[in-house]
């Protein structure tokens, strides 16, 4: 039952956010006139160039609406979706005209807010298919908007358009060539060939003023039709990658596999795994007294299982690219560790017996027979590095980051040191059973010992909850109540009654629960998905602030994105990024004790350091990504990019101490250009504000 838990709970899918506290009172009264109307038409393909479907929105006085390319961390961005036909597709993004009007807004910490007034335009090219009549084709869509005013905010609308053809074209002569204004400069870093989402027809008077660099003649080419210029320097991105990669491969492989071996030594300490090592200690316990060869085969046993896991992720790392923990981000493999886990604290409890021999269990069967066996052994071994991995510590970071871009048996080996070091203080007591004398002798206690670790792994499973996503939060609830009885009807089985009826006994149970499990996650989930969907309807869509507290322990964050981190570095800030998972409790140990500090936000406010919060609790694309720019495959990570030089970051693996981070921050130095709004700073104090 416990293996098919894990089948059973793959398919899941993390599909809902952080749902708002209190939808309620937020808006204001919906005006009985509509605020935005819409008008939309398209014009077919010619032979000179392609169709264009343009929507208009009108929006009533004093009323704005936010662009489409509104950065997150603030408003709500209108949402333009077609629905989905065969009659025609669309070619590119639609681009906005006018530009909306962008400033920043001390609310959101400096975030710039990009709105329209009066009347927009949306173009984007199309192409209709053959065969198809454009005076009968009708194409239908909605555009979600978050209207405002000075004074308030209405709910989020979804306002229904249907585009007919129109029978004009619009001449190329007469089409307004379309920039994007945040091309108008040439950044250092070099032109990104990226497609304008935002654009506006150039003016004679604008001026683009470009930086020229020289190449030699050798470095252009004739490609057949057009000259292309080659060498020159590369793009400062990829300079940030280099740079960090002749970082890492400073230091040996040999130091490499020692770090790791310390790390996996130091993983025994950590809080994720004290459950399953308490249980191990009470098996020495009852080892006492067995042959030395019984426990030696006993603790390798024990060591297989936690290799064979580690063999298992460095699997994941060279083909999958996962790093280290990131298996908690993925909804399907927290509810099925959260039902194992569960199981095995009711065995503890004593509501029934996992017919593992030694693996847990605290009633009549273990006492006859449960002498700890190699197949518990190897289970226990293999649950310990499973909960050991949302924890990080010194030298792992090291050692894990550096085999990024690592030949395969590279990787194997470093993550084999790990486990080797995790396991050696096992095989250490394997070899010499004479250092179990240490502890005490077995009794009575023994049996209570065992219920406060039921406890303790019922506790896990509370833990592991607050790494579901919302909408999953009650029915893996309820999944696990139905587990509940599922074992307590396998429980219930005296201990002599005949194989057929403990047979029996299981299919009824395991079916039980399969049908529990359809329910819950084939309708329940649905049904709670739905729920919470209404409630981020009516919300501000993302206008709300969310406070961590409001005293001088607490920094203030805006959500990472790729978007602000760049327009943070443009404008000569220093940034600092924390990357950060809810399932990391190392993460949220640094973050309470040494970024949440008094010294480290009075650091950030005299050196006007810009802060972005990079959360991977769900392995977004985003983070992931900066993640391996930066040669790291898990978290903790703090990259601290100076204004002077961004593409030197320095960056902080794993544990970190508070002078630790104060002498990165002081070797960054101050942002260039130091304008930070009262969103930072409140009368010489932090302020803790978490935007979403």
């Amino acid at each position: 039952m416990l293996i098919g838990l894990l089948v059973m709970a793959t398919p899941l899918r993390a599909q809902i956010g952080d749902a708002p506290n209190s939808p309620e009172g937020l808006f204001a009264q919906q005006p009985q006139e509509a605020v935005v109307t819409l008008r939309a038409e398209f014009t077919p393909s010619t032979a000179q160039q392609s169709g264009q479907l343009s929507i208009v929105a009108h929006i009533k006085p004093t009323w704005h609406i936010y662009s489409i390319t509104q950065p997150p961390g603030g408003p709500l961005p209108t949402e333009i979706k077609l629905r989905p036909s065969e009659a025609f597709h669309v070619l590119g993004d639609f681009l906005a005209t006018p530009s909306p009007e962008r400033e920043s807004e001390p609310a959101f910490n400096d975030l710039t807010i990009e709105t329209h007034q009066d009347r927009v335009t949306w173009r984007a090219p199309i192409e209709i298919h053959s065969g198809v009549d454009p005076a009968t084709l009708k194409i239908e869509g909605v555009v979600r908007v978050q209207p405002c005013n000075p004074d308030a905010c209405l709910p989020p609308q979804e306002v229904d358009f249907i585009a007919l053809a129109v029978e004009k074209a619009v001449a190329p002569a007469e089409m307004p060539i379309l920039v994007d204004p945040r091309k108008k400069q040439l950044a250092e870093a070099g032109n990104e060939n990226r497609q304008a989402r935002d654009a506006q027809p150039v003016k004679k008077t604008d001026t683009f003023p470009a930086a020229i660099k020289t190449l030699p003649s050798e470095s252009i080419r004739d490609t057949g039709n057009q000259l292309q210029a080659g060498g020159g320097s590369e793009p400062k991105r990829a300079a940030m990658d280099l740079m960090v990669s002749e970082e890492r491969h400073q230091t040996s492989f040999v130091a490499i596999i020692c770090f790791g071996f310390l790390g996996g030594l130091i993983l025994n300490l950590m809080p994720c795994v004290l459950p399953v090592i308490g249980l191990k200690i009470l098996s020495f316990v009852q080892q006492a007294g067995q042959s030395r060869r019984q426990v030696l085969t006993l603790n390798l046993w024990y060591s297989l299982g936690m290799l064979l896991v580690f063999l298992l992720l460095a699997s994941l790392a060279v083909f999958l690219s996962l790093g280290w923990g990131q298996l908690f981000s993925f909804t399907g493999f927290n509810v099925a560790l959260a039902a194992v886990v569960f199981t095995m604290g009711l065995s503890l409890l004593g509501v029934w017996e996992i017919p593992i021999p030694g693996l847990f269990g605290a009633g009549k069967a273990n006492e006859l027979s449960q002498k700890e066996g190699a197949l518990g052994a190897f289970c226990k071994g293999a649950l310990t590095t499973i909960l050991a991995t949302p924890c990080s510590g010194p030298f792992l970071a090291s050692a894990l980051a550096w085999t990024v871009g690592q030949p395969p048996e590279k990787t194997y080996a470093v993550f084999l040191s790990v486990g080797v070091g995790m396991a050696s203080p096992y095989l250490l007591i394997g070899v010499f059973p004479g250092l179990m004398r240490f502890l005490p002798k077995p009794g009575a206690w023994m049996d209570t010992f065992k219920q406060v670790m039921g406890f303790v792994l019922l506790g896990t499973v509370a833990y592991l909850l607050t790494l579901i996503p919302w909408a999953y939060v009650v029915p893996t609830v309820a999944f696990l109540f139905g587990l509940w009885a599922a074992c307590w009807w396998i429980g219930r089985m005296p201990l002599t009654s005949a194989f057929s009826q403990k047979a029996r006994a299981w299919i009824s149970a395991t079916a039980f629960a399969g049908m529990v499990w359809f329910v819950t996650f084939g309708w329940l989930a649905g049904v709670m998905a739905d729920r919470f969907d209404r409630t981020l309807r009516t919300a501000s869509g993302g206008m709300e602030i969310a406070s961590t507290g409001q005293d001088d322990n607490q920094l203030s964050w805006r959500p990472f994105s790729r978007r602000a981190f760049d327009e943070l570095t443009a404008a000569q800030k220093t940034v600092l990024v924390d990357f950060t998972a809810d399932w990391c409790m190392t993460c949220k140990t640094l973050e309470k004790f040494v970024l949440n500090t008094p010294q480290t936000c009075s650091a950030v406010r005299q050196n006007g350091v810009a802060t972005l919060q990079a959360d991977w609790t769900h392995a977004s694309p985003e983070v992931t990504e900066m993640l391996e720019r930066l040669g790291s495959k898990q978290v903790p990570v703090i990259a601290i990019f100076p204004a002077e030089n961004p593409d030197r970051p320095i960056i902080l693996r794993g544990s970190y101490t508070q002078e630790t981070l104060l002498g990165a921050l002081k070797k960054a130095g101050p942002s260039k250009i130091q304008r930070f709004s009262e969103a930072l700073s409140d009368g010489g104090k932090c302020v803790g504000k978490t935007w979403r």
